[in-house]
């Protein structure tokens, strides 16, 4: 049997802890949102730039506008087997210089994709050693990004070059590998422009 006394000092324990409850989820409710305000304030927005060197994706379909090119369609193998020239772009995703010359190597697809295989090359896949096979990229690699080395169509390096090479230089190389006119002699080359980066970089 519960006295009245008694009984009332429970209801009131009872109803004490219920408002400790309320007031500590009250307060647990508050610490979580401030806290999720503070890092949503302090976090960047996640914009893709040219000019560092952060992982922002894939920077042919980002940059160039162009994501046919990774992963790519043959290896230099399948090249040689249907006696092709070979365009190879070493490049990493979080290179500033890569970003930028992802543009030039997607433009050159434009022209000369047809009648050669371009393979862009992350050096993140290459093995630490170069390969003795002129079958395998890492054969071709010396340690820099972007570097762009052309095979002509019996698997001879006609062109190596590392960093941001302009169009017309590779585009140079390719008209001796196809035997065209030089550039002064022939109708000059109109660029398509892909997006809006484009318009900017190639003005």
């Amino acid at each position: 049997m519960i006295f009245p006394e008694n009984k009332n000092s429970l209801v009131t324990a009872a109803s004490g802890i219920r408002w400790l409850r309320r007031i500590l989820s009250a307060s647990l409710l508050t610490v979580a949102i401030a806290l999720s305000f503070i890092l949503l304030s302090g976090t960047a927005p996640a914009l893709a730039t040219l000019t560092d060197d952060r992982f922002d994706g894939t920077i042919f379909a980002l940059y160039a506008g162009n994501g046919s090119l990774v992963p790519p369609k043959v290896k230099i193998a399948d090249s040689f087997k249907r006696h092709k020239p070979v365009l190879l772009v070493f490049y990493t995703d979080d290179s500033s210089d890569s970003k930028q010359y992802a543009i030039v190597v997607s433009q050159l697809q434009e022209f000369y994709g047809r009648e050669a295989d371009f393979i862009p090359v992350t050096i993140d896949s290459l093995p630490p050693e170069p390969s003795p096979e002129i079958t395998e990229p890492s054969h071709y690699y010396e340690g820099f990004v972007p570097q762009t080395v052309i095979l002509d169509q019996s698997g001879k390096v006609v062109f190596n070059e590392k960093g941001q090479i302009p169009f017309e230089q590779v585009d140079d190389a390719f008209r001796k590998v196809f035997d065209l006119l030089p550039r002064e002699q022939s109708i000059p080359l109109k660029r398509r422009i892909v997006n809006e980066l484009n318009v900017e970089l190639s003005k």
